[in-house]
């Protein structure tokens, strides 16, 4: 009789590719054309058509996305802007590659994303911008917010690394009226190997997100090609997006409602199979409206719990450790306590598009079984 094959959970979240990415790939090193390219802004027009939007900027990554916007968005040297502590580094270093200072505050923990309380009792007279993270996927609504910081002038740029594909309400995220960052990093909903985008929220916004990803030149590669010389007209850097990255973008696109299921279905499968689990809450990210980015719970004695997932060979992770109690932002420490507490339990699960929902079982039960055995072993 044949023993029945263990779950393959140890494996880290990788790319899910559909095997058209190969021959995208294959296109562009055949055409001999590797940077921007009209790829590229293939890729961008197939964005915004997507999303409902106007217009896209791809940029070589979130990060990226995140620097332009907060630059489009004139935020500079001694702005705050505010932003939860709870996120990827990424997001402060942005904050901090403008020369702005970082305002950090509480989440609901609930959901890890920030909420409009939250955001009006941080602003001060020198908030310039809101930051918030669209966590797991979920989108964020600033709600009764929104009308202050219209009023006040403050721009909300929304770090939606997570959140491709999701929406607040009938909108798809980046359609919402914020100046919208995506990522489309390698295990990202979707992946371009490397890459990201801004939506801009106005065409003069578009075309200065397009030259500062560009060294600060206007013009397209077509028109740089049909004349002796170009424009730099401001600051830029070199944040274009290549061609080789858009091609595995626009192949990922093309499949993306393939992505989408798939990541719901999957999400479903552990609230179900937690659901009974004592000592496990599972973060909420709003499974109906959004493409889930990650799958999160809270436990107690998480390192004990972590390290018996560990041994039982299963790859879970911490995302996020918070970034207001990081050596490098201590300068703008602020006590946080709901932060604090959930910094302490929270736990990623496996959570990729290579997962089976067996596997999620298998995941789900080892986790039941390490929860019960910190709790007895903290209890002796």
């Amino acid at each position: 009789m044949t023993t029945p094959s263990r779950p393959d959970t140890a494996r880290n979240a990788s790319p899910y590719l559909y095997g058209t990415e190969l021959e995208a790939v294959s296109q562009v090193l055949a055409d001999g054309q590797y940077g921007h390219t009209a790829v590229t802004e293939q890729f961008e027009q197939e964005i915004a058509r997507y999303l409902g939007v106007p217009d896209a900027v791809a940029v070589t990554s979130g990060t990226a996305a995140l620097h332009c916007a907060l630059l489009a968005a004139g935020v500079g040297a001694g702005d705050e802007v505010v932003v939860p502590s709870m996120t990827f580094c990424a997001t402060v270093q942005a904050v901090r590659a403008v020369g702005a200072i970082p305002r950090f505050v509480e989440v609901n923990p609930d959901t890890l994303c920030v909420e409009p309380d939250a955001v009006l009792a941080a602003l001060t007279g020198r908030t310039r911008a809101v930051l918030p993270v669209l966590y797991g996927g979920r989108a964020v609504d600033l709600g009764a917010a929104n009308d202050t910081l219209h009023e006040r002038g403050i721009a909300v740029i929304e770090d939606a690394a997570h959140a491709f594909g999701s929406r607040l309400n009938h909108l798809r995220v980046g359609a919402t009226g914020a100046l919208t960052c995506f990522s489309f990093g390698p295990i990202k909903n979707l992946t371009c190997g490397q890459g990201g985008a801004v939506i801009p929220r106005t065409s003069a916004e578009a075309r200065k997100l397009r030259g500062l990803r560009m060294l600060g030149v206007v013009q397209s590669q077509a028109e740089r090609q049909a004349t002796t010389g170009y424009t730099v007209d401001g600051f830029g850097l070199r944040y274009q997006l290549s061609a080789i990255n858009a091609a595995i973008g626009l192949a990922q696109l093309r499949r993306f409602a393939e992505a989408e299921k798939t990541r719901r279905e999957l999400w479903c499968a552990y609230r179900d199979a937690l659901r009974p689990v004592d000592g496990v809450t599972l973060v909420d990210v709003n499974v109906s409206h959004s493409v889930p980015h990650l799958c999160v719970v809270r436990v107690r004695r998480r390192e004990q719990v972590f390290r018996l997932m560990k041994e039982r060979g299963i790859a879970v992770g911490v995302h996020y450790p918070p970034n207001h109690l990081q050596e490098a932002f201590k300068p703008w420490y602020r006590p946080l306590p709901v932060t604090e507490q959930v910094g302490e339990e929270i736990l990623s699960l496996p959570f990729h598009q290579h997962l089976t929902v067996a596997e999620v079982h298998h995941v789900a039960a080892s986790l039941a079984d390490a929860v019960a055995q910190a709790q007895a072993g903290g209890a002796q």
